[in-house]
């Protein structure tokens, strides 16, 4: 079930001390709860990282000693506040939520990019998981699939996090590479065992 502002505000302003949930900087709990959604507005971080433009003919990732590094891959780019990043028609670039957020053991969350942005062509063009017990800022994947560039800038709300109930009496600890992170990267893809023997198989 997902959980409304109201219910979030509620939470926020009175945390369990054994296990919190904190979005910080915190967002006003009055206009929170008195907005009767179902999700909390995030903000731009000031790191953005870009696909290179490179020489590489394929991205080959089920080859991981043949795939490239994420520093040959991608540049970085840090943009403060009063500055802005200007994302291209069809680039696609990595950015960071300006809240560093940690989920309890009894919830779990979604990112998805706001419909106003969305209607220029600047969409979040995968919806992040939250997994319970996450603790870090949250890498947004960005795209512009419009016709002209848009300005983008740290400290707009540029998508919105849902929280909904996780029901489960283990503790809650992610496992994702990315928690603790302040700013994006691009990770690792591995093959799993069962797509490795696929592949092997047809070999």
């Amino acid at each position: 079930m997902i959980i409304k502002s109201d219910e979030i505000a509620r939470r926020l302003s009175n945390p369990d001390p054994s296990d919190p949930l904190i979005i910080t900087p915190r967002p006003s709990l009055e206009r929170l709860a008195a907005s009767g959604t179902g999700s909390v507005d995030l903000r731009l971080g000031t790191w953005i990282v870009s696909l290179r433009q490179s020489r590489i003919s394929i991205l080959d990732v089920s080859n991981s000693s043949d795939s490239p590094g994420e520093g040959r891959l991608t540049r970085q780019y840090y943009v403060p506040f009063g500055g802005k990043f200007i994302l291209h028609p069809k680039y696609f670039d990595l950015g960071v939520t300006l809240e560093w957020i940690r989920l309890p053991k009894d919830l779990a969350g979604y990112v998805i990019g706001k419909s106003s942005w969305g209607r220029r062509g600047l969409v979040i063009a995968t919806a992040v998981g939250v997994h319970p017990g996450f603790a870090g800022c949250l890498t947004l994947e960005i795209s512009n699939l419009g016709e002209i560039p848009v300005a983008i800038k740290p400290g707009m709300q540029i998508c919105q996090l849902f929280l909904h109930d996780v029901h489960s009496e283990s503790p809650a600890v992610s496992k994702s590479v990315f928690v603790g992170q302040r700013k994006p990267r691009l990770g690792i893809v591995k093959a799993d065992p069962v797509a490795e023997a696929l592949m092997k198989s047809y070999q």
